[in-house]
C-alpha cells in the first residue's frame, strides 16, 4: 500500500507534481517493491479526492522517466531500479571551494586593457536593420546547419573585403570561419600535428601559446629585434610552423618592414613542410598611414596561413574570426572536418554579410579609426605630462594598444597588487613573455596600454591611478 500526502492549500504546489514526487521518492527509497502494481488512476483520484487528470499527468511523467512501466489492460507497475552506490542521505554535493567563481564588481574600475573595443559608437540600429534583412532573405538557411566552413555567401564577402583592404589572395573556398582565433588554431594544428615544431614570438600572444602547449606541441619562443621576429633564431631552431603578427606585433607594436618579410618568406620556401601563420588581429586601425599589405599577399608558394578577426573592429562578443588556408591544407581540412558543425552564430554571420555589403562596416571602421586616434593621442599626452622623463612610449601609430616603459623600483607583483587596490585594469609585459630572454632595463617595468574602452573623460583619472601605482 502506498500512502500519498497531498497539500491542497498551497496553489503554487501543483497536485500532479506532488503525486509524482511522492511516488518517485517511495520508489527510490525502496518503500515499494519492484513490479508492485500501482492503484488505478480512478481509484487513486478517489482516494486523494483529486481529478483523474492530475493522477494521469503524474503517472505519465513517472512513465517517461522510467520509474514505472505499463502493461496493456493490467495497469501500472513499479520498474526495477538499480540502486545508487554510496548514497548520501541528503543527496547534497559538497562543491570544491577552489572551483567556486568569485564575483567581482566592476563598479568604480577603469580599464587600460588591450582586449576590448569601444561599444559606445557601435551602430546597433544599422546592425538590427541588417538582421531583419538576413531574416527576410535566409529563413530556410537559418533553420539548417551551415557548411563546416561557414556560409559561402559570407566567405565570398570576406574574401572580397580582405583582398581590397589587405591584399589577401584567396578564393571563398579557402576561408574557414570560426568562433574565435583559438578554436581555429586548434583545428589548424590538428592538421599539422605530425612531427611539428612550432615557433612563436617572445613576447607574444599568450592565449595561442597556451593552446599549442595544451596540444603537446614543442613550442620555441623566438626573440624580437627592431624588425620583428629574429630571423637568425628561427634558422637556428628550425621550426616547421611559425606564428607571427607582422602588421602590428603583439604586444610590442612593431610593424615588420619589407626586408624582414622577404627573409621570412625565403626561409619558408626552403621546405614545402614549412608554414607561417600570419595573425592579422587589429590591422584595420592605422593612424596617419595607409594599411600595410599582408604577408600573405607577398606569398608565392602558398606557405602563409592568414588569420583575421572581427573582435577588434566590431565587438569581441560576436565571436567571428576566420582563417585562410593554402589549397593543400584546405584539401586535408575537408577530409578531417567534413562533418564539423560550424561554431559561429549563423544569424550573426549573415548579418555581417549585409553589414559589409551595405558599406556600413567600412564606414564604421573609418569612424572608429578617427575616434581611437583621438583617444590614443589624449592618453599618450596625459602619460607624458604626468610621468615626464620616467616614461618611454613605443609610439607606433597602429592598433588599439601601445607598449610603455616606466622607471620605477616597483616589481610586477607589487604593481599588480596595487592596481587591484586602485581598481585599474592593466597588463604587464610579463604576461606575454614565455622565457627569460625578454629583459626590462634595470629599475623599469613595461606595460601594454590599451585605449579602446577607456572614455575620454576618464583618461586623466586612469593616468593618475597608474601614477600612484607605479610611484
Amino acid at each position: 500500500m502506498i500512502f500519498i500526502n497531498i497539500d491542497k492549500t498551497d496553489p503554487s504546489k501543483h497536485i500532479y507534481q506532488q503525486i509524482y514526487k511522492e511516488f518517485k521518492n517511495s520508489i527510490l527509497e525502496r518503500k515499494v517493491a519492484e513490479n508492485e502494481k500501482l492503484p488505478s488512476k480512478r481509484n487513486l483520484a478517489d482516494q486523494l479526492k483529486v481529478s483523474i487528470n492530475s493522477v494521469s499527468n503524474a503517472y505519465g511523467q513517472l512513465l517517461a522517466e522510467g520509474y514505472i512501466y505499463t502493461i496493456e489492460r493490467k495497469g501500472y507497475f513499479v520498474e526495477k531500479i538499480t540502486e545508487f552506490i554510496d548514497q548520501h542521505e541528503t543527496g547534497a554535493i559538497n562543491f570544491p571551494s577552489d572551483l567556486k567563481e568569485k564575483f567581482q564588481s566592476k563598479e568604480g574600475w577603469l580599464s587600460l586593457s588591450h582586449m576590448t573595443s569601444d561599444i559606445s559608437m557601435f551602430p546597433f540600429k544599422k546592425w538590427l536593420m541588417y538582421q531583419n534583412q538576413a531574416i527576410k532573405n535566409h529563413k530556410q538557411e537559418l533553420s539548417e546547419i551551415s557548411s563546416p566552413q561557414g556560409p559561402y555567401i559570407v566567405r565570398k564577402t570576406i574574401s572580397r573585403m580582405i583582398a581590397f583592404t589587405r591584399g589577401v589572395k584567396c578564393e571563398p573556398e579557402q576561408i574557414i570561419i570560426g568562433g574565435g582565433t583559438q578554436p581555429l588554431v586548434r583545428q589548424l594544428m590538428s592538421l599539422l600535428k605530425e612531427n611539428a615544431k612550432v615557433a612563436i614570438e617572445n613576447p607574444g600572444y599568450s592565449r595561442i601559446h597556451a593552446v599549442l602547449k595544451s596540444m603537446k606541441f614543442e613550442v620555441v619562443p623566438i626573440s624580437l629585434d627592431k624588425k620583428g621576429v629574429d630571423i637568425k633564431e628561427i634558422e637556428s631552431s628550425s621550426p616547421n610552423i611559425l606564428f607571427i603578427t607582422p602588421s602590428h606585433q603583439f604586444p610590442t607594436g612593431t610593424i615588420m618592414p619589407i626586408s624582414r618579410r622577404i627573409e621570412l618568406l625565403n626561409w619558408a620556401s626552403h621546405s614545402n613542410k614549412r608554414y607561417i601563420v600570419e595573425d592579422d588581429y587589429d590591422s584595420e586601425f592605422k593612424y596617419g598611414t595607409d594599411n600595410i599589405p599582408s604577408l600573405q599577399s607577398m606569398d608565392r608558394n602558398h606557405q602563409v596561413i592568414y588569420t583575421g578577426t572581427f573582435s577588434k573592429s566590431l565587438l569581441p562578443s560576436f565571436r567571428i574570426s576566420y582563417i585562410v588556408l593554402p589549397p593543400d591544407l584546405l584539401r586535408t581540412y575537408k577530409q578531417y572536418y567534413s562533418n564539423w558543425i560550424q561554431g559561429s552564430n549563423l544569424f550573426s554571420l549573415l548579418t555581417l554579410h549585409y553589414f559589409i555589403e551595405g558599406g556600413d562596416y567600412e564606414r564604421h571602421v573609418k569612424r572608429m579609426t578617427l575616434h581611437y586616434e583621438m583617444k590614443r593621442k589624449m592618453l599618450i599626452k596625459q602619460l607624458l605630462t604626468t610621468f615626464k622623463d620616467d616614461i618611454h612610449i613605443k609610439d607606433v601609430p597602429a592598433g588599439l594598444h601601445f607598449l610603455a616603459h616606466f622607471k620605477t623600483s616597483q616589481k610586477y607583483d607589487d604593481i599588480n597588487e596595487r592596481a587591484n587596490r586602485e581598481k585599474l585594469e592593466i597588463y604587464s609585459i610579463e604576461r606575454f613573455t614565455f622565457d627569460s630572454k625578454y629583459k626590462d632595463d634595470e629599475n623599469s617595468i613595461s606595460l601594454v596600454i590599451g585605449f579602446a574602452t577607456i572614455k575620454t573623460e576618464e583618461i586623466r583619472e586612469a593616468v593618475y591611478r597608474l601614477y600612484r601605482i607605479i610611484k
